[in-house]
């Protein structure tokens, strides 16, 4: 079997998915229709945006589905009527009823950026760093009707640099979710592909990140607040109070050897404001003020000054 043989529907909308499409499309899948969100409006102007995916799709004539809803019976037979022999699934954003993963004759495979069975859920790049993991990967998975609950097939890993944002580390797991599916793609096609169930006690669950789970608790050890910023960046990003004002902060690094009042700034120079944790001080290179942009310490200084002693949260 190979890939032209295999009549294929791709799922996906975010940018993470684009380059999983793009790897399909690279091996010459015949790929009968890509699914993807409706257009969405963006920007000041609310002007109404295509995703990412569908962006791609149209570049290679190929046709295009948004519904609103997977589930209605419509739907269902509009997937039916193409005929899929595969469904590829990638941050597609909707969950796939029972009518769905019953359609493809070779299943419906996930691309989750996860090892599972750890960090089932919407957001496990945000949620590994929080928690302090040092590596992280790609798990392939048959779909079922469960949360990220399916067999696995094909799991890559990776290293998670110690200063390294969510946003960083999502770009490289978007590239290793293309060499993951591409892997799981040639394994299917020579009848090598074997399915793992996963231990269910081994699990943990990644829920979409919220505005107020960025809010520092300076009682905390440096570290774990260093894991939340950066866990939390670009969105929806950490922050404390400055005098009755939202405070962002980014670009942290630790100091495990200085002291003080937690939630008190030791000192604010050009190179960084340094804070006191619950153990440790915390580095920021970069703040926000409300309505204001992302600045680096030494501009943000230029227009507000952080005196030794300023108690922030």
């Amino acid at each position: 079997m190979t890939p032209q043989q295999i009549r294929t529907v791709f799922m996906g909308t975010p940018e993470f998915a684009v380059g999983t499409l793009q790897g399909l499309i690279d091996a010459g899948c015949n790929l009968c229709g890509v699914y993807t969100q409706p257009d969405r409006p963006k920007g000041r102007g609310k002007k109404l945006a295509a995703p990412p995916v569908k962006e791609l799709a149209q570049q290679y004539d190929i046709p295009v589905f948004q519904p609103t809803k997977l589930r209605k019976p419509e739907v269902v037979e509009e997937l039916a009527a193409l005929k899929p022999d595969l469904i590829v699934v990638v941050a597609y954003g909707q969950i796939l009823p029972q009518s769905v993963l019953d359609i493809p004759a070779h299943g419906c495979i996930n691309v989750h950026a996860s090892l599972l069975p750890k960090y089932r859920g919407a957001a496990p790049i945000n949620k590994v760093i929080v928690d302090g993991e040092r590596t992280s990967g790609i798990t392939t998975m048959y779909m079922d009707a469960g949360l990220d609950t399916g067999d696995m097939l094909v799991k890559k890993s990776l290293p998670i640099g110690e200063n390294e944002t969510a946003g960083q580390l999502h770009d490289r797991m978007a590239v290793l979710g293309r060499e993951t599916m591409e892997e799981t793609l040639r394994r299917l096609c020579a009848g090598e592909l074997k399915a793992e169930k996963q231990d269910d006690s081994l699990t943990c669950y990644a829920p979409m990140m919220k505005k107020e789970d960025g809010c520092i608790d300076w009682q905390q050890p440096a570290r774990a607040i260093h894991n939340l910023v950066r866990g939390l960046d670009p969105w929806p990003g950490a922050y404390t109070q400055l005098s009755g004002d939202v405070l962002k902060l980014a670009e942290t690094t630790v100091d495990e050897t200085a002291s003080g009042p937690a939630g008190t700034i030791l000192s604010a120079t050009p190179e960084g404001v340094k804070i006191a944790c619950g153990q440790g001080a915390l580095n920021v290179g970069r703040l926000q003020l409300p309505g204001k942009k992302m600045l680096a310490a030494a501009d943000f200084l230029r227009g507000r000054d952080l005196p030794k002693g300023t108690e922030l949260g």
